[in-house]
């Protein structure tokens, strides 16, 4: 009784209907996203962002960007996915994206994590918000593949406005990040541009090694 009461109120304390309080519960719940560091940095050079504001800035890119999709697609669905891909990193953390033998673990950690992440919910909203994530994770339809371009594009134009810090830093290769932004490049022609332009810009200025260097 004491641990709970140093642990200070929670949202159990405001005797809510059930329904109310398992929504309030993971909302409150996905605040921990704030704190899950990335290794990119603002677009300023000042600081790395944390997986929340990553995830508000894909949204805001889904919305603004959706019109260069070569397919039609549903913006709020996109949206939406922009908003919970990310989710699974408060129980799984953040996998950087050059992390060859932790990008090999990944998929099966943030399975866990969604499926303890999602369960909070009532089960209709836990149903939608789950089907949503594992379509951003299957990445086949026209939804899915702009979400995951632009979630690549916004890191990589993180790392041309800070003169390729975070690629130095790691020692990063014109190959790494080629190959994994292909689904930008492959998928979104017109943003798929913007990379190859970030590439060979990078690249001519030595922000990039030339062949392909580990990740420590």
């Amino acid at each position: 009784m004491a641990d709970a009461a140093a642990a200070g109120p929670s949202v159990a304390d405001l005797h809510l209907d059930g329904r109310l309080e398992a929504q309030l519960r993971f909302l409150v719940t996905v605040d921990a996203l704030k704190h899950i560091e990335r290794r990119t940095l603002t677009a300023d050079g000042r600081r790395l962002e944390n997986s929340a504001e990553h995830s508000w800035h894909v949204a805001l890119y889904a919305r603004v960007l959706a019109e260069h999709s070569p397919a039609p697609v549903d913006v709020d669905r996109v949206i939406l996915m922009a908003l919970v891909h990310d989710i699974v990193e408060i129980d799984a953390g953040d996998t950087f994206l050059y992390d060859v033998e932790g990008r090999a673990e990944q998929a099966g950690r943030e399975r866990v994590a969604a499926d303890r992440l999602f369960a909070l919910l009532p089960l209709d909203q836990s149903t939608l918000l789950r089907a949503i994530w594992d379509e951003f994770c299957a990445a086949e339809s026209p939804e899915a593949l702009l979400a995951n371009a632009i979630d690549r594009l916004q890191p990589i134009l993180h790392n041309f406005l800070t003169s390729g810090e975070r690629w130095q830093t790691h020692q990063i290769s014109v190959a790494q990040v080629r190959s994994a932004n292909s689904v930008v490049t492959d998928q979104i022609p017109a943003l798929g541009h913007v990379v190859e332009q970030i590439i060979a810009h990078a690249a001519a200025a030595g922000w990039l090694a030339g062949d392909a260097a580990p990740a420590p």
